[in-house]
């Protein structure tokens, strides 16, 4: 319920405070001190956490949230409930009857910021209060830095099974933990997606919701849509039903590209080969490509024709080649040497193929750059993060020279030609 990537713009949507109680005695004591902080008593209504959760179902979650766990049979489950449906960025304030230290410290545990013991005393709720305005209006150091520029890579596989999946985890998982910027992860293999499941989440219906209304996506329905996998990173992905076609235009991927581009700084886009066929303007705004590829014949041909094919409709982003599975021992199919000499471009990084952390990756549901820390695995993963964080780094500069030089450049340009000295 306090995600950390909450975009602050999405705040002047929400109402300032809601309660929700479950009797008149309680809302009689809420309702004077929400007017002496300035709120409405109006938004102090009767229901309880149940019709909490029915209505931030379909409405945008307030600023502050008081709920009544009194008629909650099971609150902690209860609380969960309600953690699916409320926005992150919502500061959540519980009340009850039950006097046990235990409930106190598990509900603290669930991300509640306060438990209140009925009857309600007017000193005791404006602590609270007091408390959870502190924690909403508090600086956000995880919030996207100005002076970075935004980063949004595509990762493509040549081949089905070339582990392009597996890559993007890593990368969006080091994003976050090697140079540490909040970083969304958009699989957009809807129907057979597996970042989600190989960072040992559910992946929800954000997607699909998205695909089949796109006219909803905005910065709510992204923080609502969104899994997270840690303080840094966050998931959104899908597993629409295989007998479910999901017929869009496109539209959808842009508009939650652009979202993603405003509320985080780095966009990592399991991009499935087919969809560059189907959707190739989904490639327009990117930095970098990281095109996954086993050295096979097969996969040769498909570089080839990827390579040309990015070369001629996202001329703006740069293409890093990644061997990976590269088994040290055996007969491979291509050597090295001949594959380079196919495509006729060396391959920027080798990923060495290691079954025993691959395995032990998908036990934990961990990205592998994580478990294969300190191995050879490990250590290619994080210098290909390194080269995509380097160049994105390197393009800001680019077009920062490039702005200076369209005006104050430029200008000395055209004095010097013109026989006069450009001042200093």
């Amino acid at each position: 319920m306090n995600a950390p990537w909450s975009p602050t713009r999405s705040a002047a949507l929400r109402d300032p405070f809601v309660a929700y109680v479950s009797d008149d005695s309680a809302a009689d004591a809420i309702r004077p001190i929400a007017v002496e902080m300035g709120w409405s008593p109006e938004k102090v209504v009767r229901g309880g956490l149940r019709a909490a959760i029915q209505n931030l179902a379909v409405a945008a979650s307030p600023n502050v949230l008081l709920v009544d766990l009194s008629d909650a049979s099971d609150p902690l489950n209860d609380i969960n409930a309600l953690a699916e449906v409320c926005e992150p960025g919502t500061v959540v304030i519980a009340t009850g009857v039950t006097n046990d230290v235990r409930l106190y410290r598990d509900l603290i545990a669930s991300g509640i910021q306060d438990y209140l013991l009925k009857p309600l005393h007017p000193d005791q709720l404006r602590d609270a209060f007091a408390g959870a305005q502190a924690v909403f209006n508090a600086p956000k150091s995880f919030e996207p830095q100005q002076d970075r520029p935004h980063l949004m890579m595509a990762v493509m596989g040549s081949r089905g099974g070339a582990g392009a999946s597996t890559v993007a985890a890593s990368l969006a998982w080091l994003f976050g933990e090697k140079d540490k910027r909040s970083a969304a992860l958009l699989d957009l293999d809807v129907h057979f997606g597996t970042d989600a499941l190989a960072l040992d989440l559910e992946p929800g219906r954000g997607l699909t919701d998205a695909i089949e209304n796109p006219s909803r996506i905005d910065g709510l329905f992204l923080e609502r849509a969104l899994v997270r996998v840690n303080e840094k990173l966050a998931v959104l992905s899908a597993e629409a039903p295989i007998n479910q076609p999901l017929l869009t235009d496109g539209s959808a991927f842009y508009q939650l590209q652009e979202e993603i581009r405003a509320g985080f700084e780095c966009t990592v886009i399991d991009l499935p080969r087919h969809m560059l066929v189907q959707h190739p303007m989904l490639v327009q705004d990117l930095n970098s490509v990281v095109l996954v590829t086993e050295i096979t014949l097969a996969a040769a041909r498909d570089c080839i024709r990827f390579l040309a094919w990015f070369k001629s409709h996202a001329p703006q982003a740069s293409v890093i080649l990644v061997a990976n599975k590269v088994a040290a021992s055996g007969v491979p199919e291509l050597s090295r040497k001949d594959f380079e000499a196919s495509i006729e471009r060396k391959l920027d990084f080798v990923i060495p193929y290691d079954q025993k952390l691959a395995a032990q990756a998908a036990k934990l549901g961990k990205p592998l750059a994580e478990v294969g820390k300190g191995a050879k695995l490990g250590q290619a993963l994080h210098g290909l993060a390194g080269r995509l964080i380097s160049a994105s780094a390197d393009d800001a500069e680019k077009t920062a020279g490039e702005a200076g030089k369209s005006l104050l450049g430029k200008l000395g340009e055209f004095k010097l030609k013109l026989g006069k000295p450009a001042k200093a």
